[in-house]
This record gives structure tokens, sequence and C-alpha cells, in this order.
């Protein structure tokens, strides 16, 4: 028995290096690298690229070797294929034959550099792009889900209110900026109360509509059982509806994200919207790039946290 186990295993690990062999990611990862070694006259030794190469190539293979399934292997082959693209068509067009405008789109080499000399200064940037961040979504959910709950379990308030969130809720945040202002006692608040907007009415419209689309069944059998309203609304209209409060929450993450940067915009000095705008406003393309591949890198790991979250909320429907 252990040596048809012991077998099964080296073929299944045969296999597995098969397809790490012929997948997309090891053809796009050997011509990458055969591009940076074929030396270009006059040029600088891609030193950052290869680094950058090696270490999207490392973190391929370490996923590969945690994944449980061929479905997981793909993917993470068919992402770093991608990657693996973007950089080789990235250093051909602007190293190789400079097919592309040198002010708009720099060489991929000055810019990581610029990248890892530029990174403490992004991260405090960070720092004060995540309190805004997180102040503004963090009130937008502390208000629309209890409210959302409330809305979609009383018909009569919902008929009351549903008007005023059709006319309310298109209305894009930023043209609340002038009052927003006017209004509050510090930049930093307006530029909350902004993000908190954006974020607030796909969180409140979900959770309404989540509590709508319950069970019927469910919510008779639960007054059959004569639940206290408390024991109704937490054990079972919360639950029913938390798969739309989790998309009205992700749906809120991104249009806070999207307005951070219009938020920084109101008297701040500093942050990752604010990094990209102000030097762009100086045509200093590199910095640009730079400030979008760390806005590019928050977002992904941002999002990445998110799933997780949602994935263990909602691990009961697995």
């Amino acid at each position: 028995m252990e040596a048809v186990l012991s077998a099964g295993a080296r073929v299944e690990r045969g296999s597995i290096a098969k397809r790490l062999i012929l997948s997309p990611a090891s053809v796009v990862f050997v011509l990458l690298l055969a591009e940076l070694f074929w030396p270009v006259p006059g040029e600088e030794y891609p030193a950052y690229l290869l680094a950058l190469t090696a270490a999207v190539e490392l973190v391929y293979l370490v996923r590969v070797g945690l994944a449980r399934g061929g479905k997981g292997v793909a993917g993470a082959g068919d992402v770093a294929a991608i990657v693996f693209g973007i950089l080789l068509a990235w250093h051909l067009c602007t190293t190789r034959f400079v097919l592309l405008d040198k002010m708009l789109f720099p060489k991929p080499e000055p810019v990581l550099r610029l990248f890892v000399s530029e990174l403490p200064d992004m991260l405090k940037g960070l720092v004060n792009s995540l309190i805004l961040l997180v102040s503004g979504y963090l009130i937008a959910l502390a208000t629309a889900i209890p409210l959302g709950l409330l809305v979609g379990w009383r018909v009569r308030l919902f008929n009351a209110l549903h008007p005023f969130t059709k006319v309310l809720g298109p209305i894009p945040p930023i043209v609340y900026i002038p009052y927003a202002i006017a209004l509050l006692p510090s930049f930093r608040a307006a530029s909350i109360f902004v993000i908190f907007i954006g974020a607030f009415w796909p969180v409140f419209i979900n959770t309404v509509n989540g509590v709508f689309n319950i069970h019927k069944g469910l919510l008779d059998s639960a007054r059959v059982l004569s639940l206290s309203e408390r024991t109704l609304l937490f054990r079972v209209i919360l639950p029913g509806a938390m798969p739309s409060i989790c998309t009205g929450a992700t749906l809120g993450l991104v249009f806070a994200l999207v307005l951070l940067t219009a938020a920084e915009l109101i008297g701040a000095n500093s942050g990752i919207g604010w990094y990209v705008k102000n030097f762009a406003d100086f045509a200093d393309y590199q910095r640009v790039v730079v400030g979008i591949i760390f806005i590019s890198i928050v977002v992904t790991v941002i999002t990445w946290g998110t799933e997780r979250l949602e994935r263990r909320l909602l691990r009961w429907r697995n």
C-alpha cells in the first residue's frame, strides 16, 4: 500500500513539474530573461528589473507549492504570465526599440530604482491615506449596515425613504466638496466625509436588498418560534443578508479607494493619491509611474485582505 502511495506521489510531482515547465508563465519568464540578458548598447545593466522578475517567479513557485489542485496552479501561472508579459513589453517598447514617448513612458530600470529610493516617503504618505480611507469607510459601514437592516425590515420606513435614496444615491460625492470644506472644521474632516458618502450608498442599498432577498419561509419559521425582535434581527436577518452586505462593502471599498485621490486634494500635502497628482502637475512621469505601481500594490493587498475576510464571514455557504 505504501509503495502504491509513494508511486502516486511521484507521478503527481512529475505531472506538476511538467505543467510548470510547459506553462505560459515559464515560457514568458524565459523570454523575459533572454531579453534582459541580451545587452542593449548604451544602456545600464537591468539589475532592478532582474530582481523584480526573480521575485515574481519565486512568489509563483511558492504559490504552486502551496496549491492543492490544478486550478490554483493554473490561476497562479496565468497571473505570473501576465506580469512577465507586461515587464517584457515595457522593456521592449521603452529600452530595446524606444517605440513610446520617452517622457510619458519612462524605462523600467530607472523607474524601479526610483521606486526603491522613494519607498520610505511613499510609506509615510500611505499612513496618511489609510487614516482617511479607514476613517471614512468604517463610519460608512457603522451607519449604512444598521440603517439598511432597519429600512429593509420596516416596509413603511422603506416606502418613505426609497424615493430619497433613488435621488441621493447616484449623486457623485465630489459635488459635496465645497459644502464639506465650508461646514466641517478641518480639511481632514472634509476628506473623510467625501469618502464616507462614496462608501455609504453601495453598502446601504445592498444591505436593504439583502434583507428583501431573505426567503419568506425562513422568516415565517422564525415567527412561529416566537423569536424576539432582537433575536430575529441578529440571528436570522443579519446572517441572511450577509452575502449582499459583503457585496456592498466591497463596492463601497472600491468607491472609497477611487475617492481617496479626490479627498487628498482637499488641503492635503501627502498621501499616495496626492503623490501621483503632485508630480503629474510637474510632468515628472517617472515618479507618476512609481506612484501608480505603489498604489497598485496597496490596492492588491487591501482587496486580498477583504476577500479573505469575506470568505471567513461567509464560510457557512461553502
